[in-house]
């Protein structure tokens, strides 16, 4: 899972979010390291779509602008789950290795 789809599946997880939500949150998560632009986020939410991970909660409007939330599937849960326990084997490998050099 690359890291800007495990970054949104969290930001997700939390609450319902509109796009410009996701950026903020995405933006939040990682230190400012990741910065989605909305052509990039609006690909990367239909895609997640399409593979049910995430569904659209509701609408609103906005100053005239539709706006739309998205939620976590009970599916989008599950594969953000997998992947969280993925990435602290890799962080305890990780450690391990290091802590040779003692730096862990």
């Amino acid at each position: 899972m690359q890291e800007a789809t495990f970054l949104i599946l969290t930001a997700l997880a939390a609450e319902p979010l509109h796009g410009y939500g996701i950026i903020q949150s995405v933006q939040t998560l990682s230190d400012g390291e990741v910065n989605l632009r909305p052509g990039t986020l609006y690909g990367a939410l239909d895609r997640l779509a399409d593979q049910g991970l995430i569904t659209a909660d509701r609408e609103e409007t906005v100053d005239g602008r539709l706006r739309r939330y998205y939620r976590l599937s009970d599916s989008g849960a599950g594969a953000l789950t997998a992947q969280a326990a993925r990435l602290r084997k890799r962080v305890a490998a990780a450690e391990t290795q290091l802590g040779r050099w003692g730096l862990a």
